[in-house]
């Protein structure tokens, strides 16, 4: 059976520790190189003057090798965790130091229509939300590369190129690509990777700082004949310098030996995805068909060269290479590839205000049925958890006539940071008459006035539209929501919140959505601490899985009686056979929220036990409502799993 979603994040946290040991095993030869050459330098200053012969004991010197280790860990650490901060802002900032341009939502360039609808199917697809896209202007080559620390702060980088050569096949298997690197875990191995690198060429710049100090200091010496001979400390510099080049030459060995191996994974995920090899191998071939390849110009592209579709930059190949040799990689994904490579036609200038507004090829598929799943819901809602991460062809059929079935004017309002607030308050409006004049009228004194009026208007389109379509309206709307500013945040949450409030209750489409919402923006506000294990076997994840159990057998089921069976159906699952059903008032939507914190940070594997009790309690009944299916949707997104949609 091909590698799951939660296998891939067991796999890259396990690819995490390893890189870790290879830099510590790195830096410690770095500390015993520079105690080395601080003892060489002290041992020249302090030689014989009759002899001249250098003191090397100077290098066991306990202070020497002190300032060695612990100015090699402040120099290194402090330069790799400042590259870090410089990235804390997630993938929007390396698309924007990458010469990046965020595409508007709107926009009626076709080939900038057909990409963004491409990776806005491929979201609700895989049951994630979708990225900000970044274009790339000024990069004639054929790549694009997927940034960010988690999911929440994603963004999908595509170059000019990318946009204008590939047709929709071709440019459906880069985004699947760049989609399972998401979803493999590799977007945060990425930014470590450029941090440690960063702070182990910290060294080999202060080397040079140093001898640029020093030299200078030289030629002043002589030209005003004072005494004082620099060149222990040029010694020094030039010491550095070496040290810093062989540090850099086998970080980017470890880098390049990383990279290379998820480049194949995300070659054979994309296939998967699309189930169209012809599609991913078709762009590949107009790689080395084309005369700028997938070179990036940008300077800051080496640093993130291993982030990258294609190899960005040039240089030493084999083993510095980040990218598989493209032949092997197009053989892998099509065997009987003949080895000729298309002629690709050089792209004209770019021109930004150039009128181009023909129409996009939607795509085709068929749609789910009734609201109410019937007696198969059970086994399809478990395909879908064995599809997390790894969403199928049909899924992104599914997606893609999903798009184009939603209502354009939703859509359009989805799509920009003023409408997609106005679009979630229409979808939280209760269906009864007094609940949702509070609700108005609450709107009308405290939201943006323009906000408040777009609400009523959209409202009506909201009131028809198919349950099945409001979770994959909100995935559209969650990167304009992410837009927001601080102030414009802060009170569309104080909305949302009273909306929900309103009626006195809270139902499961409206709790849904609240911890969609909550899960995603508040993670893109806070990415850097997200990635801590502190639950590591089921037995630890006792008493929140209790809660969120009970609380999902009593939202399904009208009786305690069959809530009590689909509890006991979840719990033989979990494989706890002393956890208990909790009281009805114990789970709560505050005890919920908690426990749904708690077990976000448990370990994929056991993430993944959980989402299967949670499977069997809803499929309990062997019906699965469309709510249901939004249920387990919030739950899976709540711990950080792409859930895909229920399939007929």
């Amino acid at each position: 059976m091909a590698t799951d979603f939660f296998e891939q994040q067991d796999i890259a946290r396990r690819k995490t520790t390893r890189l870790v040991v290879l830099f510590v095993l790195a830096v410690l030869a770095i500390m015993v190189s520079i105690d080395l050459l601080l003892g060489a330098t002290m041992g020249y200053l302090a030689r014989d003057p009759d002899t001249g012969a250098i003191d090397w004991t100077f290098a066991l010197d306990p202070e020497i090798v002190l300032l060695a280790v612990v100015g090699t860990l402040i120099v290194v650490a402090g330069g790799s965790l400042f590259k870090i901060a410089q990235l804390r802002g997630g993938g929007q900032v390396i698309a924007e130091e990458l010469g990046g341009r965020r595409l508007n939502p709107d926009t009626s360039v076709p080939s900038e229509r057909q990409l963004l609808n491409v990776v806005e199917e491929m979201a609700i697809a895989s049951g994630t939300p979708a990225p900000p896209v970044y274009l790339l202007d000024q990069e004639e080559g054929i790549n694009a590369f997927a940034a960010g620390f988690t999911p929440n702060d994603a963004v999908i980088g595509v170059t000019r190129g990318t946009a204008e050569r590939l047709n929709r096949d071709e440019l459906q298997g880069v985004i699947a690509h760049e989609f399972s690197h998401i979803f493999n875990g590799d977007m945060r191995l990425n930014i470590r990777l450029i941090g440690l690198l960063h702070g182990i060429l910290i060294i080999g710049l202060l080397g040079y700082f140093i001898l640029r100090v020093s030299a200078f200091s030289g030629h002043r010496h002589r030209s005003s004949r004072q005494e004082g001979n620099p060149l222990p400390l040029i010694a020094l510099g030039a010491g550095l310098m070496v040290v810093g080049f062989f540090g850099t030459f086998f970080g980017n060995l470890i880098k390049a030996a990383v990279s290379r191996q998820r480049e194949f994974l995300a070659d054979a995920s994309a296939v998967q995805f699309t189930r169209n090899p012809g599609g991913l191998a078709g762009a590949l071939k107009k790689i080395g068909g084309s005369a700028a390849g997938a070179a990036i110009r940008s300077p800051n592209a080496p640093e993130a060269s291993h982030m990258f579709f294609g190899r960005a930059t040039s240089g030493l190949s084999g083993l510095f290479s980040t990218h598989p040799p493209l032949p092997e990689r197009i053989r892998r994904v099509e065997p009987a590839w003949d080895g000729a490579f298309p002629e690709v036609a050089p792209l004209p200038p770019p021109q930004a205000d150039q009128a181009r507004a023909a129409a996009v090829r939607p795509g085709v598929a068929g749609f789910a049925g009734a609201a109410a799943v019937d007696a198969g819901a059970g086994r399809r809602v478990a395909l879908a958890l064995d599809h997390a991460g790894r969403p199928g062809e049909a899924h992104i059929r599914h997606a893609a006539d999903l798009v184009r079935r939603l209502p354009a004017r939703l859509v359009s309002a989805a799509r920009e940071p003023h409408g997609a607030r106005a679009l979630v308050y229409a979808l939280l409006l209760d269906r009864e008459p007094a609940p949702r004049q509070t609700q108005i009228a609450h709107l009308a004194a405290a939201a943006d006035r323009g906000v408040y009026e777009e609400t009523v208007r959209l409202a009506p389109d909201v009131g028809q539209l198919d349950v099945r379509m409001r979770l994959p309206l909100i995935d559209i709307a969650l990167p304009a929501l992410r837009a927001l500013t601080p102030a414009q945040h802060r009170l569309f949450t104080q909305n949302v919140v009273e909306l929900v409030r309103a009626d006195a209750s809270i139902d499961l489409f409206e709790w849904s959505l609240h911890r969609i919402l909550l899960h995603d923006l508040e993670g893109h506000r806070a990415t850097a601490g997200r990635d801590r294990v502190r639950h590591r076997t089921v037995a630890a994840v006792q008493r929140p899985s209790e809660v969120l159990l009970s609380a999902l057998a009593y939202a399904g089921h009208r009786d305690a009686e069959s809530a009590g069976r689909a509890f006991e159906q979840a719990r033989q699952r979990l494989g706890l056979p002393q956890a208990r059903l909790c009281r009805r008032e114990a789970c709560g939507t505050e005890a919920l929220d908690a426990a749904l914190s708690a077990l976000d940070e448990a370990a994929p594997q056991v993430k993944r036990r959980v989402l299967e009790a949670v499977v069997a309690c809803i499929a309990a009944d062997r019906t699965v409502t469309a709510t249901e299916a939004e249920l387990l949707r919030a739950v899976a997104a709540s711990l950080g799993v792409p859930m895909p949609p229920l399939l007929e």
